[in-house]
């Protein structure tokens, strides 16, 4: 099990594919996300069109996942806890983490 910690200030996903990279990474089960964004960005099918996404953005959220990297390429699903007790949950497009924001990202590599 690896542990990699976006703290830095700027995407986790971009971060995230950096650093697997750097650290030779490109297949591995994302066993667990966990932390908080200043930001995020995800995605959901259309019921209607699978094919077409549905984005939501939101500020400051809890942030709870999963996923892969498969060939590189970082594919996490997430739930986002927000004010008041909603969430939000999809394919993470982007979460912004900096300051007391950080997601730290368990890795079993394949």
């Amino acid at each position: 099990m690896e542990l990699i910690i976006l703290g830095d200030k700027g995407d986790a996903i971009e971060a995230l594919a950096t650093i697997a990279k750097e650290r030779g990474i490109t297949n591995a089960a994302v066993v667990s996300v966990v932390g908080a964004a200043r930001s995020f960005t995800v995605a959901n099918m259309k019921a209607d069109n699978p094919r077409e996404a549905v984005r939501t953005s939101g500020r400051l959220a809890e942030v709870a996942g999963n996923g892969e990297i498969r060939d590189g390429v970082v594919n996490i699903h997430v739930t986002c806890g927000l004010e008041g007790g909603q969430a939000v949950a999809g394919h993470l497009d982007a979460a912004e983490v900096g300051g007391p924001y950080s997601l730290h990202v368990y890795l079993q590599q394949l």
